[in-house]
């Protein structure tokens, strides 16, 4: 809880007027679904198609964010919602200053994208569920983690002895199993943007 002495300052500028010499609005892509579905690769290559078209853009990769900012947490239930909390506020900072930032995280709790969804400005919040089934996700498991688990190396991983709770209604869901080809994503998530006027329909064209 914060100190009854803290006290919120406001900014002379509003998102708004952040938002204006950008010439796209604040959002926040929120990449959900199980390790090796393949939201750091979609997100990665979104970030670059809207880079080129003129939008600024910062992505936040769950491990990364691990090596410094949460680097003190773990995998626990609790850990796990403190490492989205701490996101979401970040994230929800990228949002207020016009940027269109993108978030890689398995975030497998409903609650926790719930609460990240509530610090974001009405239509801010693009919940995007990655949907690959588990075999798909262990064929691509480059570290071994999935291996790990099943053999009891690794705790509280989701979707062996943790839960992956689906999201119930995002805005966009993409299913990435074999076959499925990261360009036409790519293209589902910019005509999305388009669609809502995140981004000005002459940036993608």
């Amino acid at each position: 809880m914060a100190d009854q002495h803290i006290v919120w300052h406001e900014g002379r500028l509003s998102r708004t007027d952040r938002e204006r010499i950008k010439g796209h609005k604040g959002a926040c892509l929120w990449f959900t679904g199980l390790s090796g579905s393949g939201k750091s690769t979609i997100a990665n290559e979104l970030e670059g198609e809207l880079n080129a078209r003129g939008v600024h853009t910062y992505l936040l990769d769950g491990d990364n964010i691990r090596h410094g900012l949460n680097r003190d947490l773990g995998f626990s239930g609790e850990d796990r919602t403190e490492n989205i909390r701490r996101l979401g506020e970040v994230a929800g900072l990228f949002v207020d200053a016009g940027i269109v930032v993108l978030t890689a995280f398995i975030s497998p709790f409903e609650k926790d994208r719930d609460f990240v969804r509530s610090l974001m400005p009405a239509g801010a919040f693009i919940e995007i569920f990655v949907d690959a089934d588990m075999e798909t996700c262990e064929t691509r498991d480059p570290k071994g983690l999935y291996k790990k688990a099943r053999a009891g190396e690794i705790k509280d991983f989701t979707g062996i002895d943790s839960p992956y709770e689906v999201p119930v209604d995002p805005e966009l869901t993409i299913h990435n199993d074999h076959g499925s080809l990261i360009p036409d994503h790519v293209l589902k998530i910019i005509a999305y943007l388009k669609q809502k006027k995140t981004i000005a329909q002459g940036a993608v064209d």
